[in-house]
């Protein structure tokens, strides 16, 4: 801490004033963005994460504007789908980094989904929980599934709930397409091959994998960077509890289906 100390006056007087100013580094509060919602947040320490902590429950569900949050950056057009897209400033720099690797091989990633908040991502579930969107084979969940639980089950095949999303967290990024077949063969058999072999080079996995005993259905286009995401994780482990995922149609099923576990730690043992 820093001090402005006025020192007694030469004749020897007592009558000094002794001035003890803090500086603005140590003493200013962190600002923490405010939520869409007009609260803030708080701070969790965590010195696993680079930036020495992370946002508390508000954040890993997703509430707030990444385009106001200090952590992250929009991603250039060049390296997107389309413009307006944000991620956390180091996932977006070790995406860059493996572009630019890739690229040198033949190989052009492009990000075509990133950070979505809790309010993005309740526009697209509730869209189709009321069946404004349809879902796989043309399906208006509203009418063919009325049954809540099935019709949440469905929704979670490739869509989250709103709150348990690991797009909120701005270090999970969709790429090239949102098709596995396209990974399968040619073009995009190269991209997911390149991936595989050297995505942990970079500090990015792969979360929803074959072979796990719950979760989403398998996402070839969907890549973590994980410095950040894995203590995200850990802290969803101890701190996210069904009962918080809740404010948008369907909410009431987020228990009964065990979103938490099931879902949002459903993941990659790798990614852990």
């Amino acid at each position: 801490m820093n001090f402005i100390i006025a020192l007694l006056s030469p004749n020897g007087l007592k009558s000094g004033v002794i001035l003890m100013v803090c500086s603005i580094l140590f003493c200013k509060p962190k600002l923490i963005p405010p939520l869409l919602d007009g609260t803030t947040s708080t701070l969790v320490s965590d010195q696993s994460l680079p930036t020495g902590g992370v946002d508390t429950l508000t954040y890993v569900m997703g509430k707030f504007d990444p385009a106001e949050h200090p952590s992250f950056s929009q991603v250039p057009l060049i390296y997107a789908s389309r413009s307006g897209m944000y991620l956390r400033s180091e996932a977006l720099e070790a995406f860059i980094n493996m572009s630019t690797a890739a690229t040198r091989e033949g190989i052009h990633l492009k990000i075509i989904s990133a950070t979505r908040n809790f309010y993005a991502q309740k526009n697209i579930w509730e869209d189709k929980w009321n069946g404004r969107r349809l879902v796989e084979n043309g399906q208006n969940l509203a009418i063919t599934t009325p049954d809540p639980i099935k019709r949440a089950l469905k929704i979670l095949e490739y869509s989250s709930m709103p709150g348990s999303s690991r797009h909120h967290w701005g270090t999970d990024m969709d790429l090239n397409a949102l098709e596995n077949a396209y990974f399968s063969a040619g073009e995009g058999k190269k991209i997911y091959d390149w991936l595989v072999k050297h995505g942990h080079e970079f500090g990015f996995c792969q979360p929803y994998t074959a072979g796990r005993l719950s979760g989403y259905h398998v996402e070839k286009w969907h890549w973590s960077y994980m410095p950040v995401a894995r203590p995200l994780t850990d802290y969803c482990l101890n701190h996210l509890h069904n009962e918080a995922i809740q404010g948008f149609d369907g909410a009431q099923t987020a228990s009964q289906i065990n979103i938490v576990e099931d879902y949002v730690l459903g993941i990659n043992q790798q990614c852990k």
